[in-house]
């Protein structure tokens, strides 16, 4: 009986998903990855669903939908997510025909009621409410990660599972809207320096000659800079010019500093996949720059770019961490996991739930991410070998 044929990616999904330290990075980052989405119904002040005089309402949808935050675009971009993950389960229902339309459809109309919904200032005391209220369903953690919520710095208890900050907020609260900032700095961040360093190395291994030898090394005097220390030159710089938002302007720094390693590993794949017989052919018979770039070169030099992307994500993570943790990266009274580390800074011993809490959660985001690209890295290798 013969063999039956299996491509390569089909045989490292096979490897990937048999590597138990693999499996372990994927149910870490999903479990990170949870949380993040499903914030709003995990952590929050308002309840979930109210029932006074016979009436039904929703206190949270209008903070879901226009959220009371400096940090307007993460909280809008994780809301939208969570919509379109609990609405997929629907368009699959439909015929196969309808699904691309449906899902098109579903992803429209949702931007609609975050255009829409404008911000209020709303002074609400719902906890007084729901003491009056016929039956009231509150999130698991009852509170805001900007309320007031109890004593400052209160330790670990049955009002608050976490304890609180500095100044009385509930940490498990802050912890879970932080995997927010952290996950979108990781993920934002590293999506644009792929896309800079794909560009940068992909022309600079196709072109070589003069172009290469210019390019590369204008990369190794930049690469020459610390790079955490050019970080906060620029933080310091452009924080100077009182943006509202952090988060994008973190996501920005880190972007446009973490692409240099990889454009030196885009480079040398281009350059061993140029030498290949079936890029020469293309190169004889005339097929064009572009068509050779991104049809036949891009998709080979994938695996190991999707694996330095990984391992990029968590690096992010923790250099967002520092420079908040430092003052420089996010600012309060943004949730961040670096910004609750540095409120343990003056006593860090006694304060040890500001310490340990924080920390895990960045233990466990790290190892996760790392734990997944070295599962990639293994099921690539293997699964290029067959």
């Amino acid at each position: 009986m013969k063999e039956q044929f299996q491509s390569p990616f089909a045989a490292a999904c096979g490897v990937f998903f048999r590597d138990k330290t693999a499996l372990i990075g994927l149910a870490g980052v999903a479990f990170l990855l949870f949380f993040a989405l499903f914030a709003p119904l995990i952590a929050n002040g308002r309840p979930l669903i109210m029932v006074m005089d016979n009436e039904v309402s929703f206190p949270f949808l209008r903070t879901f939908f226009a959220p009371d935050s400096t940090e307007v675009m993460v909280e809008k971009i994780f809301n939208y997510a969570m919509l379109l993950i609990l609405l997929l389960p629907v368009v699959l229902l439909l015929p196969h025909r309808w699904r691309k339309i449906a899902a098109l459809a579903v992803a429209a109309a949702l931007v609609l009621p975050f255009g829409l919904t404008k911000s209020k200032m709303d002074k609400t005391d719902f906890r007084a409410l729901a003491a009056n209220a016929d039956w009231v369903l509150f999130a698991p953690v009852p509170y805001s990660p900007d309320e007031f919520a109890g004593a400052p710095c209160e330790a670990p208890g049955a009002g608050h599972l976490l304890g609180c900050d500095d100044i009385g907020r509930d940490l498990a609260s802050r912890l879970i809207y932080g995997g927010r900032v952290s996950l979108a700095v990781g993920l934002l961040s590293t999506v644009i320096a792929m896309l800079i360093g794909i560009a940068v190395g992909m022309t600079a291994g196709y072109y070589r000659g003069w172009f290469d030898l210019t390019v590369m090394r204008l990369v190794e005097v930049m690469l020459c800079f610390p790079t955490f220390l050019l970080l906060l030159i620029l933080m310091t710089m452009l924080g100077d010019h009182k943006i509202s938002q952090s988060i994008p302007l973190v996501i920005a720094v880190l972007g446009l500093t973490g692409w240099l390693q990889l454009a030196f590993l885009v480079r040398g794949e281009v350059l061993k996949q140029s030498a290949l017989p079936y890029i020469q052919s293309c190169v004889v018979s005339g097929v064009a720059d572009r068509h050779i770039m991104f049809r036949h070169l891009l998709p080979n030099i994938i695996p190991p770019v999707l694996i330095s992307f990984t391992f990029a994500i968590s690096g992010a993570i923790l250099g967002e961490s520092g420079l908040s943790f430092l003052g420089f990266g996010v600012q309060p009274p943004t949730a961040s996991w670096g910004n609750l580390l540095r409120q343990s800074f003056n006593n860090s011993l006694f304060y040890w739930h500001l310490t340990l809490f924080p920390g895990l959660a960045l233990f466990i985001a790290v190892l996760s991410f790392n734990f997944t690209g070295e599962g990639l890295r293994r099921a690539f290798d293997s699964g290029g070998t067959r």
